[in-house]
């Protein structure tokens, strides 16, 4: 026997279990508790899905195949448990035709099938003044069919979510079971399936079909006055809502329930407070105590227990007059003491009942609560974030030493997969579609990795809500064939209006035959989505998610989908489209975004940080715009900060927002915001050597930690950025060198020198790569003249006019743009006025015309424009014109 519990690490084992999954046996040493707990899931397992498990049943193996098995407990209240033994046969029937039709899916029509061949499925359809065999009928012929019998067919969304409704059907009608004629409800509620629109087109109607069920068969249990008005008013009674079904379940909680079940069955000081960042699931471990409950697995102080979320808004709302807020607290109070055996009060953002209801001479919420929570009269749960429980509870020492802290980590990246494969069967019937296993792996790993300030699971699941939301609105968007369709319809009914109104008898019989065969293209077409609608059930998959996610982040989808490898391993050539020269640099800037990008990097530290050293006008600033758009989509994903704005001591606080107490504080920080907003992106910090030292001080930890706290005390993670700092420390060395043309080595060696006398070694030693740019050669002038120039042509021709460029044109505006002083910048200069001016001259004075070609020379010392008309012109044979 084991030492430790194997599920738990934490207990004594006691118990030795052996579980069979498939073919597979495994045997685990469990603690009292984890064993209780895994006979209390029983034959659910651990936490695959519910409707999987229980049609196993009828499969003869098991099914956990069909659903990712979840390795952590679940909390959740067993529907099936509910089923009567008649709607057990009902959907056993169901398996077998779904089976024996070869369908991959047990759907909505099998159900239906199965319920009118059942004796109380008849009976209920007579009910509804149905005939059963007519309905069997239609089903069967509805139902679609697979080449051969499938062995292990699942329940399909629409199905699922029927019997969720079926479930809801008979707690509202006050049975205590789910009988086939529950069933038949759900289905005709559900509205979507086959069987909703057979039952439809045979005339059912959901009202009448429940008044009829409900006066057949009379409720078990009648209603009765609550004894509790007030909480019913200002509360939301979680068990109830668990007994309902409409809780959702909870996975690996079990630590933190049981946590808090102990904390609940002290004799003093039993009030938990749940502590953790938002959405890391401090309300569903509530949920998952409420579940508990109505499964009898907790013990016996907590049983029968109601656990009441507090709605401390609606308390307040609509309070207008002094102490009515505290007389409605006082009645909630006094009905929880007058029932403090059998209620446990939940409060949700605790921290608001500090000051909640407060007037001048009143008591707040929290004060209020205090002598009952001292005497034990109040069993509270308690949830709020560890910001504001130090701000608000531990401040209020009174208050704080009623409650006993629970803390909520974030769940791991694996825990946060398994929740989101507990949750799977929730949205599937919810969105009717299904979910693949590759979906909730990929809404965990990005979000994880591209969703900062935000925790799992909860961005995770809103990534599987919405790819879910999208994928199904999808499928609701009418296809192009009906849409081609109806437009033509609409086309040719106003052509044949005019025709009829010209009375072109000839006309009017020509598109009289067109129009009856565009209605007969609508009518396929509508048939076609028909029938697509109903055999195709929608699938998410990871690319949904990762579209969803690029709207989110404003990162294109194929920046995450696509094989990076091909990107990356080309990321020089696509550099040197836009960037003349400079082979070393980007040279060395590409194995370095490479290496991070294979994982070989530490995982806090930004993507790459690089300072480059050069002449001005050399293609720093181009080189770090040229990155942006390749690694982020997007040219915008450049931040720059000329630090020449930083020189000063008191500017440094800018880029992480002001002190406490200082004018701007609640702006928060340049920097900070920058990135927090935009978290993958390319940090261009311009001039840096112009910065105050201060700065250089700051950027230590968002070099080597990739993080930075802002004013406000908001953590802003960098890991994703990649930092470029610009400086022209020794570009009087390098020109020297380079005329010197001594080597390489030697020149970064006097630059290097420079460089340390200036920055702070510990900065300069955080730096991944030290990049220098050489000066421009004549060639690569001549090449960047011909990419600037490209800008000039696709202005041209928006406007049908195409530019060409002698030899002589191109080497003149290098002789007359180029400065070794200043680098390419002049090239631009001189385009504009030597090009650009001139032609933009031409144009407003009408000597250009549209769809011409224009020709630029350098005769006689100036650049001189011909024109001449387009081949398709009339004008084409013209002889061309000369443009001064």
């Amino acid at each position: 026997m084991a030492t430790v519990c194997d599920l738990c690490h934490q207990r004594p084992a006691t118990t030795r279990v052996t579980r069979v999954v498939g073919n597979r046996r495994t045997t685990e040493s469990l603690c009292d508790v984890c064993s209780s707990q895994r006979s209390r899931f029983g034959r659910m397992g651990l936490g695959t899905s519910l409707f999987d498990q229980f049609f196993s049943d009828f499969g003869g193996e098991d099914l956990g195949g069909l659903s990712q098995a979840i390795q952590q407990p679940v909390e959740r209240y067993d529907i099936t448990e509910a089923f009567s033994d008649e709607t057990r046969r009902v959907l056993e029937g169901a398996f077998e035709a779904a089976r024996n039709a070869g369908a991959a899916s047990i759907d909505t029509e099998h159900l239906l099938v199965a319920l009118a061949k059942d004796p109380l499925g008849r009976t209920a359809l007579a009910r509804m003044k149905l005939d059963p065999a007519r309905v069997a009928e239609r089903a069967e012929s509805e139902m679609r069919r697979g080449k051969r019998p499938m062995e292990r067919p699942e329940l399909s969304p629409h199905a699922k979510r029927a019997l969720e409704l079926a479930y809801q059907e008979a707690y509202e009608l006050g049975h205590s079971y789910v009988g086939p004629e529950h069933v038949l409800l759900g289905l005709l509620q559900e509205g979507e399936g086959l069987a909703s629109e057979i039952l439809r087109e045979q005339g059912a109607q959901h009202g009448k079909a429940r008044a009829a069920v409900a006066e057949a068969l009379a409720p078990s249990s009648e209603s009765r006055r609550s004894p509790t008005p007030t909480l019913d008013e200002y509360c939301r009674d979680l068990t109830r809502m668990a007994s309902e079904g409409k809780l959702d379940p909870v996975v690996g909680r079990a630590n933190e329930i049981e946590t808090t079940l102990e904390i609940l069955s002290r004799r003093t000081k039993n009030n938990p407070v749940l502590i953790g960042e938002p959405g890391v699931g401090k309300t569903a471990i509530v949920e998952g105590i409420a579940q508990r409950i109505i499964s009898a697995a907790v013990p016996d102080t907590l049983r029968d227990k109601r656990v009441l979320q507090l709605d401390l808004s609606g308390l307040l709302a609509g309070s207008k007059y002094r102490g009515e807020f505290e007389e409605r607290l006082k009645k909630v109070m006094d009905e929880v003491k007058a029932h403090s055996e059998e209620i446990v009060l939940f409060i949700d953002e605790i921290h608001t009942i500090v000051g909640a209801g407060a007037a001048e001479g009143a008591m707040d919420a929290g004060n209020m609560l205090k002598p009952s929570l001292a005497r034990g009269e109040l069993h509270v749960i308690g949830a709020t974030t560890l910001d504001e429980y130090r701000k608000r509870i531990e401040k209020d020492a009174a208050l704080e030493r009623r409650f006993q802290p629970v803390v909520v980590p974030e769940p791991t990246a694996e825990q946060a997969i398994e929740i989101l494969r507990g949750l799977k069967d929730r949205y599937e019937s919810h969105h009717r579609v299904r979910i693949a296993d590759d979906a909730l792996v990929a809404a965990v790993e990005l979000s994880d990795r591209y969703v900062t300030g935000r925790f799992l699971p909860d961005k995770a699941i809103d990534l599987v809500d919405q790819a879910a939301a999208r994928v199904r609105l999808r499928l609701t968007l009418p296809p192009e064939r009906l849409v081609n369709a109806e437009h033509e319809v609409v086309k040719v009914k106003r052509a044949l209006d005019e025709a009829r109104d010209r009375k072109a008898k000839p006309r009017i019989q020509e598109l009289e035959s067109k129009l009856r065969d565009a209605e007969r293209e609508v009518q396929s077409a509508q048939k076609e989505r028909r029938t697509q609608k109903s055999s195709e059930t929608p699938e998410v998959r990871a690319e949904d998610v990762a579209e969803v996610l690029s709207r989110m982040t404003g990162i294109p989808v194929t920046q995450m989908t696509e094989d990076e490898r091909k990107k990356l391993l080309e990321l020089e050539s696509r550099l040197h489209e836009r960037v003349i020269g400079q082979d070393e640099a980007i040279r060395v800037l590409s194995q370095s975004i490479r290496r991070a990008r294979a994982g070989l990097k530490d995982e806090a530290r930004p993507i790459g940080s690089f300072l480059f050293l050069g002449p001005t006008g050399v293609g720093k600033t181009e080189l770090a715009k040229t990155l942006a758009e390749l690694l982020f989509g997007d040219e915008k994903a450049l931040i720059r900060f000329d630090m020449s704005e930083y020189m000063e001591k008191h500017t440094v606080s800018r880029l992480v927002g002001a002190p406490p107490g200082y004018v701007g504080y609640e702006e928060g920080g340049q920097l900070t915001e920058a990135v927090r907003r935009r978290p993958y992106c390319v940090l261009l910090f311009d001039e840096v050597e112009k910065a105050h030292p201060d700065v250089f001080h700051m950027l230590l930890q968002v070099l080597d930690d990739g993080r930075l706290t802002d004013s406000q005390g908001t953590v802003v993670n960098f890991k994703n950025t990649v930092i470029i700092c610009t400086s022209n420390l020794g570009s009087h060395l390098i020109q020297e060198s380079t005329a010197r043309k001594e080597p390489q080595e030697r020149m970064r060696e006097r630059v290097m020198g420079v460089l340390k006398g200036h920055f702070p070694p510990e900065f300069l030693n955080r730096i991944d790569e030290t990049v220098v740019f050489e000066p421009l050669n004549r060639a690569q002038l001549r090449a960047i003249v011909e990419l600037m120039l490209e800008k000039t042509r696709r202005l041209l021709h928006g406007q049908g006019i195409d530019l060409e460029m002698t030899p002589a044109a191109l080497e003149a505006l290098v002789d007359k743009g180029w400065d070794p002083t200043f680098g390419a910048r002049p090239l631009r200069r001189e385009i504009q006025r030597a090009i650009e001016a001139p032609l933009a001259e031409s144009l407003i004075s009408g000597s250009i015309r549209e769809n011409s070609r224009v020709r630029a020379d350098f005769k006689d010392g100036k650049f001189r424009f011909e024109e001449a008309q387009a081949p398709e012109s009339e004008e084409a044979q013209a002889e061309p014109s000369a443009v001064h």
